[in-house]
C-alpha cells in the first residue's frame, strides 16, 4: 500500500481552504499573501497617482478582491489578461434577529445562501464565522470574526421516528428544520449570541449591531485515497479556482514584466447571482480597470476601451467530474475526471463564456504548460449552470473562455476533487498573465 503523499502546492492549498470559512475571510488572506510579495493596497478614495511598469497593487472591498501587476506596454494598447473566480460558496447565513427557544431548546435560524445541498449539513460540527458591523461611538466599524469550535449542530430525526427517511430520501424544510441547536435554554430575557459575538471581539454586546455570519462544516480540508488521489474540504467551489488564480500571480513575480497588466479578480455574491454592489455584474471591476489606464497610461480618453479590446478573461469556476455511480447524468463525449486537467466548459446559450477562439487559447496554454486538458458540455436534456464568466465578458466586451478543476459533491458541506489538477490550473493561468 501506498502512504498518501502531499506537495507544496496542496499544503498551501489546504492552508487557503481552512483560513477561509466566508468570502471576507478568503479575500482578506488572499490580499495578506500578496502583500507578503510586495503588493500594496490601492485605495479606491485617492487622487490619481502615477502606476509604473511592474508595480503591484491591489484592492480589497469585503468579500471581493482584485490585484494586478501593470505590464510593460502602454495598457491602453496591450490590454489585460484577466483571471476571475468567486471567493463565495453556498452555506448557512444566520438571520439578523436569530434566536428560536422551542421545547427547552435554543436554535439559531438561518437562511440558505446559494444552492445548498441542505442534507449534507446535519449532524455535523459546525462553527460560526463572518463579518460583525460594531458600534465605535457615533460611527461604525466592522470586524471579522471566525469562532473554530462546536458551537452549533443541526441534528437528523431518529428513523424510528421517519421509517421513510432511506427509500425517501431526506427532505427538510429551510424554515423549519434547518434552525441550527446552539443551546439549552428558557431564557428569553438574556441575548447569548450577541454576548458570544461581543466577547469574541473584545466590545460589549449592546455594542454589536449586526452582521453577515455563516455556519461552516469544523472538519480541515485533508488529503485521501488509497495514493493520496483526493481532497476533501468545504467551499471547493469556488476557492479551488480562486486559489489556483492566486498562485499563478504569485508566482509571476518571479517572471520578466509581462506586455500586458496582469488581473486577478475574485468576486463575492456568485452564488445568489453577481448583482451586488462588489459581485460580478457590478461596475466595480471596470472601474478599477479605468483606473489602471488612466494612472499607468495618462489616458482617461478612450484608452480603457482600446485597452478592452486587446483584453481576455478567464473565468474559472470549478467543474463537474463524473461521478462513477451517476455516468448517465453526462454527455457520453464530454466526461471530465479527477487529475485529468482542467476543463474547459462550454454551453452555446453561453451560460459559459466559451467559443472556439477562447477554448483554443486556453488549450494552447496547456499545452505550454505541459499539462493535459478536458472538455466539459452538458447533456443537451439538462438545465445548465453558470458562472462569471459570461456576466464580466459581456459587461466589459472581452472575448472569455470559461474553465475550471474537475470535483464531486458540489455545493455539499464537504465537497473533493483531485490533488494533481490544482498545479496543473495554476501552471496554465501562470502561462496566461506571461502575456
Amino acid at each position: 500500500m501506498t502512504a498518501a503523499v502531499t506537495s507544496p502546492i496542496i499544503d498551501r492549498f489546504r492552508a487557503f481552504l481552512d483560513a477561509s470559512p466566508t468570502s471576507f475571510h478568503a479575500a482578506r488572506f488572499a490580499a495578506q499573501l500578496l502583500e507578503e510579495v510586495g503588493y500594496t493596497a490601492l485605495d479606491e478614495t485617492s487622487a490619481p497617482s502615477p502606476l509604473a511598469a511592474g508595480e503591484r497593487r491591489y484592492v480589497l472591498r469585503a468579500g471581493s478582491l482584485v490585484a494586478f501587476r501593470v505590464g510593460g506596454m502602454n495598457p491602453a494598447s496591450a490590454g489585460f489578461r484577466i483571471v476571475a473566480g468567486h471567493t463565495d460558496s453556498p452555506n448557512l447565513r444566520i438571520k439578523p434577529q436569530p434566536l428560536r427557544y422551542e421545547h427547552g431548546y435554543l436554535r439559531l435560524g438561518v437562511e440558505p445562501y446559494g444552492g445548498v445541498q441542505q442534507a449534507t449539513w446535519v449532524d455535523r460540527d459546525l462553527g460560526i464565522a463572518g463579518r460583525v458591523v460594531l458600534r465605535d461611538g457615533r460611527s461604525r466599524r466592522a470586524g471579522l470574526v471566525d469562532i473554530r469550535r462546536p458551537l452549533c449542530r443541526i441534528p437528523t430525526l431518529a428513523i424510528h421516528l421517519n421509517r421513510s427517511v432511506n427509500d425517501d430520501g431526506l427532505k427538510l424544510n429551510a424554515q423549519n428544520h434547518l434552525p441550527a441547536l446552539f443551546a439549552l435554554s428558557d431564557d428569553k430575557t438574556a441575548d447569548p449570541f450577541r454576548a458570544l459575538l461581543g466577547e469574541e471581539l473584545g466590545v460589549s454586546p449592546k455594542d454589536v449591531l449586526t452582521w453577515d455570519l455563516a455556519l461552516y462544516d469544523l472538519t480541515p480540508a485533508v488529503v485521501s485515497g488509497l495514493n493520496g488521489e483526493f481532497l476533501h474540504s468545504g467551499r471547493l467551489d469556488n476557492l479551488g479556482s480562486c486559489h489556483a488564480g492566486l498562485e499563478a500571480l504569485l508566482a509571476a513575480n518571479d517572471d520578466d514584466v509581462p506586455a500586458t497588466t496582469a488581473v486577478l479578480a475574485l468576486f463575492d455574491h456568485e452564488e445568489i447571482g453577481s448583482t451586488t454592489e462588489r459581485g460580478a455584474q457590478s461596475s466595480w471591476l471596470e472601474h478599477v480597470l479605468g483606473r489602471i489606464v488612466r494612472d499607468a497610461a495618462g489616458d482617461d480618453a478612450g484608452g480603457l476601451s482600446r485597452a478592452l479590446t486587446q483584453t481576455w478573461l478567464v473565468s474559472s469556476d470549478m467543474a463537474h467530474a463524473v461521478h462513477p455511480a451517476f455516468g448517465d447524468k453526462h454527455d457520453g463525449e464530454h466526461m471530465p475526471k479527477l487529475n485529468a486537467g482542467p476543463v474547459i466548459k462550454q454551453h452555446t446559450a453561453w451560460r459559459y463564456a466559451t467559443e472556439a477562439d477562447g477554448a483554443a487559447l486556453f488549450q494552447q496554454l496547456c499545452e505550454d504548460a505541459a499539462v493535459p486538458s478536458q472538455w466539459f458540455v452538458n447533456r443537451s436534456d439538462l438545465a445548465c449552470g453558470s458562472t462569471v464568466g459570461p456576466l464580466v465578458a459581456a459587461r466589459l466586451g472581452v472575448r472569455a473562455v470559461d474553465v475550471g478543476n474537475p470535483m464531486l459533491s458540489m455545493h455539499s458541506a464537504r465537497e473533493m476533487c483531485g490533488t494533481q489538477d490544482q498545479a496543473r490550473m495554476a501552471a496554465a493561468m501562470r502561462g496566461f498573465f506571461r502575456g
